[in-house]
């Protein structure tokens, strides 16, 4: 009975007004933004408050900048400077998700500016990778730290604080026991929407192995099974090949079945995985919205995470998207090509889909005799109570086997701040993948008097994506931040750049400058 109630309740919450008869091979469709809340309690409600007090952006916000479009973003509220003196102690969640950086590269490509509360800095820096080492023993990330000035705020200095997560060889990498769960609505049917996933999604089989599984869900008019889990590739490619998009939003139906798909074949110690891809077109109210995430809270328990897809451009739901991901312990990436839909589903499936550590959170402790402020750059949603730090119920961010995540604070210095003298504690509490009780790690941060030319690559290339950020924001922590300082910054801190990730942000770090040269 509770299951037929839920069911009911997930149909009302992911299906349109208008119901379509569509064939199965032709199934999905939606609208309407869904909000997104902080992640967490704020600190206290006085810090609730300071945080929302942000100077507002110059720029208008991502719904009305987009909406005539139908596109949605949650809104941004930037976090300010906390003095030290009143709070010394600052709490957030790891984000390993990279959505928005793909998401603003596709804005550039086209050729506009993108919306500010597009733009979440974090999730900018985190899509390089950095030359942080290894960790050592049975600990499952490293962490690493760096102090230096801050490129956009002469006399404040950037906190650089870096965590690798351990590498596991190919042989290594658990089953995996994976379920598309496809939208392939009438919105879906743009080249960037259904072929590219389907291209994609392609590559992913290809890397499968003999003890991998696949199964498929399709949601539409007609929701149901595509293909039951199986471990053969032409199997799993030709029901992909047969799929076409048309109809309106079952969604409901949907990601129970899918939910259920992955119980059924679930593989102890394996990689057991519900893959959602989809504009994020859903039709999502507040009241339908807790139940969808009850839904997803509850399977996460079970071992079944969630991964979010997002694709296409018109009417993305990139905030529904984002909170479902973080919701069922997954990631969300968005794929505005064929190259970044192999970085994510080749290249980097290790780290999106082996997790080795779960709930991670972060708090730093600043000494207020050598740092009179300070201010996390980005993580707005992700910030959290001091006091969840220790609470082992209260959920946060994963990190997967070889991934990097890296987060800045920006700092005023007293004069008492000189190099190799502690400025803050850092500490660390995660869970094993499998695990209910936290452990903890805890290291120094050391003032540096280094000028910013002696700082490494890794630093100055991230504080330059962070500047990125801050002007494609409008922010008003922007300072002096300039077009020309980044592109300088930027191509001094190349450094190892394999697959030319670092050398692409120049070239759109350019046409930012162009665009909003012409914008005046």
């Amino acid at each position: 009975m509770q299951r037929h109630r839920l069911a009911r309740v997930l149909f009302a919450t992911l299906t349109l007004s208008s119901a379509c008869d569509a064939k199965l091979d032709h199934a999905v469709s939606g609208s309407q933004e869904a909000p997104i809340a902080r992640h967490g309690e704020a600190k206290s409600e006085a810090k609730r408050e300071e945080y929302r007090v942000a100077a507002p952006t110059g720029r208008r916000s991502a719904e009305m900048d987009q909406g005539s479009g139908g596109e949605s973003y949650a809104t941004i509220v930037e976090n300010v400077f906390q003095r030290t003196a009143e709070d010394a102690t600052s709490t957030f969640s790891i984000d390993v998700d990279t959505a928005s950086y793909s998401n603003v590269r596709r804005f550039l490509r086209d050729g506009a500016l993108p919306p500010a509360d597009a733009v979440r800095i974090e999730e900018l820096v985190n899509y390089f990778d950095y030359d942080y080492p290894q960790p050592d023993g049975d600990v499952p990330f490293s962490v690493h730290s760096e102090v230096g000035p801050c490129p956009w705020a002469p006399g404040h200095q950037l906190v650089h604080i870096g965590l690798a997560g351990k590498q596991i060889a190919a042989a290594e990498v658990p089953a995996r026991n994976l379920v598309f769960l496809l939208d392939v609505s009438g919105s879906m049917n743009d080249s960037d929407k259904l072929p590219l996933l389907q291209r994609g999604l392609g590559m992913l089989v290809d890397t499968l192995r003999p003890e991998d599984r696949v199964a498929i869900v399709v949601y539409a008019g007609a929701s149901g099974v595509v293909l039951e889990s199986t471990a053969d590739k032409a199997e799993i490619m030709a029901a992909m090949g047969r799929l076409q998009a048309g109809g309106s939003t079952n969604g409901g139906a949907g990601i129970e079945l899918a939910y259920r798909l992955a119980e059924k074949s679930f593989v102890p110690g394996g990689i057991n995985r519900v893959v959602l891809a989809t504009d994020g077109d859903f039709n999502v109210g507040i009241t339908e919205q807790s139940a969808l995430v009850e839904l997803i809270e509850a399977k996460r328990a079970s071992g079944v995470f969630l991964s979010v897809l997002g694709f296409g451009s018109g009417n993305l739901k990139d905030s529904t998207m984002e909170m479902l991901a973080d919701k069922g312990n997954g990631n969300y990436a968005y794929i505005d090509s064929i190259d970044e839909a192999r970085k994510v589903l080749v290249q980097e499936a290790g780290s999106t889909l082996v997790t080795i550590a779960k709930d991670v959170k972060i708090q730093l402790e600043f000494d207020p005799a050598r740092v009179e402020s300070y201010r996390l750059v980005g993580y707005e949603n992700r910030v959290l109570a001091d006091r969840d730090f220790e609470d082992d119920r209260k959920d946060a961010g994963e990190i997967g086997a070889g991934h990097g995540v890296t987060a800045l604070y920006e700092i005023v210095p007293t004069e008492r701040a000189k190099a190799d003298t502690a400025l803050a504690t850092v500490k660390l509490r995660y869970k094993q993948p499998t695990g209910d009780e936290s452990r903890e790690l805890s290291t120094r941060i050391a003032a540096a008097g280094v000028a910013l030319p002696q700082t490494s690559d890794d630093y100055r290339f991230a504080a330059a994506v962070a500047e990125f950020g801050l002007l494609l924001r409008d922010s008003h922590h922007k300072g002096e931040a300039s077009w020309a300082q980044i592109l300088e910054l930027a191509r001094g801190a190349l450094g190892r750049d394999g697959e030319g990730h670092r050398a692409e942000f120049v070239g759109l770090v350019e046409a930012a400058q162009a665009l909003a040269a012409k914008r005046g």
